[in-house]
């Protein structure tokens, strides 16, 4: 069995978690000038909730502990407002368009958008057909406990500059957005391990890809290919 304890440290890059709307609105409102603002609002994480995580170990359970934004906001980071974590930023905290606020349920966001750019129209087109219906969290995780048999990371506080809040339409589950590594990162981890949990690695990831074409997928910036890292970290 493979020594959990290696979980230990804490990551070094971008993180990205999913969450289904929650208490999401967007509306009009008037700009003081006869003319109007849309007002996107809702919650980009909710604290004190488990939810399932997946790392080269295996599962785990990972929980945003309450106030783990609230230095970050205080701080002023300077967050953009996206669609998809990219494209033309839609509102952003540096230029006051973007509010965050750290309660008792989340990390609250409240964007003010420009109706005559033509990304908000598609956003506003897309939320109100219901194709999209998830926010996601772009940060960096600061400090981390781990519970002593480390299968429960509680996060303490996060580093939101340069992250940041996005609409997204697809990855609904934390452990399929939030447990991405690039193979970087999984090879400089997995070279610490002792050579028999290599070995028990590799071979986990040999039956996992057995059946899949000798392709050579891009290793995309923040994504785990781990077939990319069996051929670059894991050929023992």
């Amino acid at each position: 069995m493979p020594d959990l304890s290696a979980r230990a440290e804490r990551p070094a890059n971008l993180q990205r978690r999913n969450l289904p709307f929650r208490d999401v609105e967007l509306r009009a409102k008037p700009d003081g000038t006869g003319g109007s603002t849309l007002t996107f609002s809702g919650y980009a994480t909710v604290y004190d909730i488990g939810y399932e995580m997946q790392d080269w170990l295996g599962p785990f359970t990972e929980v945003m502990r309450a106030g783990a934004a609230s230095k970050t906001v205080s701080e002023g980071a300077d967050v953009p407002f996206l669609v998809n974590h990219s494209g033309l930023t839609l509102a952003r905290t540096k230029s006051g368009t973007l509010k965050l606020a750290d309660d008792s349920t989340g990390l609250h966001t409240e964007a003010g958008l420009d109706p005559r750019n033509n990304a908000v129209q598609d956003l506003q087109s897309a939320m109100e057909r219901g194709d999209v219906d998830e926010m996601s969290l772009a940060f960096w995780i600061v400090r981390q406990q781990w519970s002593p048999d480390y299968e429960q990371r509680d996060i303490l506080e996060i580093n939101l500059n340069k992250g940041d809040v996005s609409v997204v339409n697809y990855g609904a589950n934390p452990n399929t957005a939030g447990a991405q590594m690039n193979a970087r990162d999984l090879a400089e981890r997995a070279a610490r391990l002792p050579e028999d949990e290599q070995r028990a690695l590799y071979e986990r990831l040999a039956v996992r890809f057995a059946d899949k074409p000798e392709d050579h997928p891009a290793d995309e910036p923040g994504g785990l290919d781990l077939y990319l890292a069996r051929a670059r970290a894991l050929a023992l």
